[in-house]
Parts: structure tokens; sequence; C-alpha cells
């Protein structure tokens, strides 16, 4: 699948994002509505305030539209850093090294903005992605 990396909102990525992590948190771990519902709650908050002086959004799309997403959160990067949130890909893509395109973009632009840390919120059980983080 050919896709392309792309930086900022797209119409109807929102849902998309959402949708990818809710599929996939529910399979893994049974994440249900609450865990839904708090993706989209806050990814559009996000989109609201996005600033690209300060945010950063970046969607991997194909011919089939959004695979795959990262976003940096620049909000509070002064006091508590830049958050990255919303990193996922699809099924379809897993594997082929969208993702670490992906986390590419967004470490670059957060080096670009002179954010002296990154983190982000995780928890066991995501271990493919652990090699990925720790480069």
């Amino acid at each position: 699948m050919s896709l392309s990396i792309h930086k900022g909102y797209l119409p109807g990525c929102i849902g998309r994002v959402t949708e990818l992590h809710a599929v996939f948190y529910s399979a893994l771990v049974g994440f249900g509505l609450p865990f839904e519902a708090k993706v989209a709650r806050e990814l559009a908050e996000f989109c609201g305030r996005y600033d690209e002086q300060r945010d950063g959004l970046w969607l991997a799309v194909g011919p089939t539209g959004v695979q795959g997403s990262i976003a940096i959160d620049g909000l509070h990067a002064a006091e508590a850093g830049a958050h990255l949130r919303w990193f996922i890909t699809s099924d379809a893509v897993r594997g082929t090294g969208v993702g670490r395109a992906l986390l590419a973009a967004a470490m670059e632009f957060c080096r670009s903005r002179g954010y002296a840390r990154a983190y982000l919120w995780t928890f066991n059980g995501l271990g493919a992605a652990r090699h990925l983080y720790e480069t």
C-alpha cells in the first residue's frame, strides 16, 4: 500500500484516529466506550486549539484513507515537555515502517522547536512498539 505522511488536520481524521485506537485497544486489553470517548474528546480538543508553531499532527494516508497517526502536543512543553500522543497504525500497515516514519517526523518537529523533552503515557502489553520508543 502506497502511503504518504500528511502534516496537519484532514477532514475525518478525528473519527478515523479514534476508530484506530478504539478497535486496537478493545481487542488488546478490552477498553470500551470510556476509552473511545476520551480519545475522541481529547483529540477534538487538541485539533480545536492546534497551533502549528507549537503542535504537530501527522497522518499516514493511503488510498483507503488514514492508516496511522502521531501528534505532539506542545501546550505545556516548557514546563513538562512535549506530549507525544495518538501514535497508532492500522493492522494493514503495522510492521511496514510507517510507525517509524511517523515517529521520526514527530521527533524532528520537537528538535526544530527546541523542545528539551518529549514524553508519552503508555502501559504494559505494548512490547511490539517498545523498540520504537527506545531508539
